[in-house]
Order: structure tokens, then sequence, then C-alpha cells
């Protein structure tokens, strides 16, 4: 009879409070228990290289076409032009190798016609890109993407932005 008095006065009773205090422990316990489960779904650090990459002084490369392993891009220079073609597959992202040929010779390709020194061929799948990155064999969806290139005015290196895609035709002249 006591407990219909405290409830009637608007005290609640001891099952109420239990069952307040257990319910409130067990929404802590959820919110808490899946915490770690959402703040997985945020990084902590971002690990993407920089976009705007540093080649060095124009003059220290060579004619032809100089890979560069740690930018996977391949640079070439035509006397005082230069274009940067990706390193990387359109297919997976694996790394391109460039097949220089004996001669160069005269391609025209999609209405385009340009000098090739050589091929791209992509060792994981066998996709095969012309000289001037265009896919002409393999699984390969795309062409290579060209990048945009220009020197720095800081100190007159050249800059590449691998972020930034051009025309196949595009070149730096310096």
């Amino acid at each position: 009879m006591k407990n219909n008095e405290t409830e009637s006065r608007g005290a609640p009773s001891r099952r109420t409070f239990l069952q307040r205090l257990t319910s409130g422990v067990i929404g802590l316990g959820a919110v808490l228990g899946s915490w770690p489960m959402f703040r997985a779904l945020v990084p902590n650090v971002l690990y993407e290289p920089p976009k705007r990459v540093r080649l060095g002084s124009p003059g220290t490369f060579q004619n032809g076409m100089t890979y560069l392993e740690e930018h996977r891009v391949f640079l070439l220079r035509d006397g005082n032009s230069y274009s940067a073609v990706s390193g990387v597959c359109s297919h997976l992202g694996c790394t391109v190798k460039f097949a220089p040929f004996e001669q160069s010779r005269q391609l025209t390709v999609r209405d385009h016609e340009f000098e090739a020194l050589g091929e791209f061929h992509c060792p994981c799948h066998g996709s095969k890109f012309h000289g001037d990155g265009t896919n002409y064999s393999g699984p390969a969806p795309r062409p290579l993407q060209w990048h945009h290139l220009e020197v720095s005015p800081k100190d007159g290196s050249l800059v590449v932005d691998l972020a930034l895609g051009v025309e196949r035709d595009f070149k730096l002249v310096v």
C-alpha cells in the first residue's frame, strides 16, 4: 500500500527508477559501442602525393623520352618543347613501359599526325598505346592522360600538374 501512496504523490517507484536507469545504461552503451564504427569512416590523415610537382631544370632532361619513376610520368623533350604523359595505365592503374622504335615513325591516329619514337606497353594485362598515348590493343578503355606543364617563376624549373589533363598535342616551349 505504501507504493500506491508514493506513486500518487508524483515520486517514481523503485521499479520505475531501475527501469529508467537500465534503459539509460543500455542506450549509453550502444552509443559508446558504435562510436568506433562511425569514427572509422573518417580518415585521420590523407596520404595523397602532391598534385603539382617540380621536375627540375628544363636543361637537365635529354632529348627524347625520360621516365620519372617517383611521379609515374614520362617527359618528352623535343628540342625546346616539352610534354608530359602519364605512366599510369587507364585499365587498372599499372605502370606502363615505354618501348622505343629503332627509327621514329610517322603515324596518323584519329586524324592526328605525329612522329612516334616508340609505344607504351602495360605489362599487367597487355594493353598497348601509340606514342601519343592512344590505346590500340588490350583492355585499356581510354588513352593515357597528358598533363599540364609550366615553368616555375621562382626558380625556372619545370612543374607538372598531375591533376590537370591537357590535349595530347599540348607542348610547353621554353
